[in-house]
């Protein structure tokens, strides 16, 4: 039935016609777990409809990509098979790639591959990765998911189309200004995977100015609606806007603090809803050392990137998730060091002292993920960063985006440079009921601002 509601309301035909309607398969949990779950996107497609979106389109290129896409992402997601495509690839050999690695035959029948998608999402609670991330957060394992199947539009059909995101304030520092990212002629994840290097949302204004502006009034309108700072994944169609979610938004430390006043006095949250937003882990990293700066400046610098979450992570550099659990399984401190990360990669960044990535940007699974766990990270280094610091021992610095060599001297944090975690303490003894127990914030924790001091630095 939601098939056929989604023909009607597009005047298009899954699985055929002249019209093809191909279709996205995502997960909807009730609790927000970024990269965690499956996505299969292209859903619909087979040589019949390749041929039909070639002449819809009058780009048989693109159709062809699609068709590519989608096999890739089928494989991956439903039967685990590690297949990609290269530039001589058919769908026909994809799916014969996929047949030897794991026996299984990629569907032709579009109603067969949405059952296998579906089925594939849901069996994606279960996933390792998912496993772990709820265990990280004590999210509990019973909550499962919903399925989402959405119309796709087309971020690679032409030079007017794209994918981006777009977080309603910075989720790095927590300064009020819009942060995202934008790639034209991307698709889907190409974004958020990290896999490349898209350009400042700023460039969209260039590009498509009124798209831009519809953008950031959508983003500010879903952050009032929500009464939170927002991530919002979107497509341009051929100088369309498209929202494909939204979320609440992943923050680093310094932002989650920054967020919570900001939204007080702009009357989206009271005070005591502010405190809540605080969780003791933002406080107590904002509390952590920094690098001695007169350290750093006769410091060796091995790779400098994107800030992506502030704080210092040191440890021997690794490049293997594997890797990393071993040695953190010996008391060994480590640094994640990655092309890209992917939701694979969740248990090597949990016990990782720090990450860092050779592409990507600030809205690529690994900025995302490393700001929801509050890791040191620097991501898009460049190409050459893991063959630099793999087996050294090193610093990642995540406020300035340097990755030094050796294991720099830290000092204690100026707090006066957090003047929103005082007001924060203030609210706290206002309200003495809204922290639990032992919240670093809780009421008489902290008699002053002089007091958050000497308590950071006993």
């Amino acid at each position: 039935m939601g098939v056929a509601a989604m023909e009607r309301d597009t005047g298009l035909r899954f699985g055929g016609g002249d019209h093809p309607l191909l279709v996205s398969v995502r997960s909807g949990a009730a609790v927000s777990m970024p990269g965690m779950m499956d996505t299969i996107l292209d859903l619909g497609v087979n040589e019949e409809v390749e041929a039909a979106l070639a002449r819809a389109s009058g780009d048989p290129e693109f159709a062809r990509e699609t068709h590519l896409r989608f096999v890739e992402s089928y494989a991956r997601a439903v039967f685990g098979a590690r297949v990609v495509r290269g530039d001589e690839d058919t769908p026909a050999t994809l799916r014969a790639r996929t047949r030897q690695e794991c026996g299984h035959e990629v569907p032709e029948d579009p109603l067969s591959q949405l059952r296998g998608a579906v089925e594939a999402v849901f069996a994606s609670w279960n996933s390792r990765r998912a496993v772990a991330y709820r265990k990280h957060w004590n999210h509990g394992d019973h909550g499962g998911t919903a399925v989402t199947v959405q119309r796709m539009v087309y971020g690679n059909l032409d030079d007017l189309s794209g994918t981006g995101v777009l977080f309603t304030r910075n989720p790095h520092d927590g300064t009020p200004g819009p942060l995202g990212e934008f790639l034209v002629r991307g698709q889907g994840e190409d974004v958020v995977s990290g896999e490349v290097d898209p350009v400042d949302i700023a460039a969209l204004a260039t590009l498509l100015p009124e798209v831009h502006q519809e953008l950031l009034e959508a983003g500010r309108l879903l952050e009032r609606n929500a009464a939170d700072v927002q991530d919002v994944e979107f497509t341009v169609e051929r100088g369309k806007l498209f929202l494909l979610q939204t979320r609440n938004a992943k923050r680093s430390p310094v932002a989650a603090v920054r967020f919570a006043t900001a939204l007080v006095d702009e009357g989206l949250v009271d005070e005591r809803e502010a405190l809540t937003r605080v969780k003791p882990a933002h406080v107590e990293s904002l509390l952590q050392p920094v690098v001695d700066p007169a350290a750093a400046q006769s410091a060796i610098v091995l790779a400098e990137g994107e800030p992506a979450c502030p704080g210092v992570g040191t440890g021997l550099a690794v490049v293997d998730c594997d890797e990393a659990m071993r040695k953190a399984a010996e008391g060994e401190d480590v640094v994640l060091a990655r092309r890209s990360t992917s939701p694979d990669d969740i248990e090597g960044m949990i016990l990782a002292s720090g990450i860092c990535t050779e592409v990507g940007g600030r809205t690529s699974h690994a900025a995302v993920v490393s700001r929801e766990l509050g890791r040191p990270a620097v991501v898009g280094c460049g190409e050459g960063l893991i063959s630099a610091i793999a087996g050294r021992r090193v610093t990642v610095d995540g406020t300035t985006g340097r990755v030094y060599d050796g294991v720099l001297p830290l000092v204690r944090p100026d707090l006066h440079d957090y003047p929103d975690l005082a007001r924060l303490a203030g609210w706290a003894r206002q309200y003495p009921d809204v922290l639990e127990q032992g919240h670093p914030l809780a009421a008489g924790r902290y008699e002053s601002d002089a007091g958050l001091r000497q308590d950071a630095v006993r």
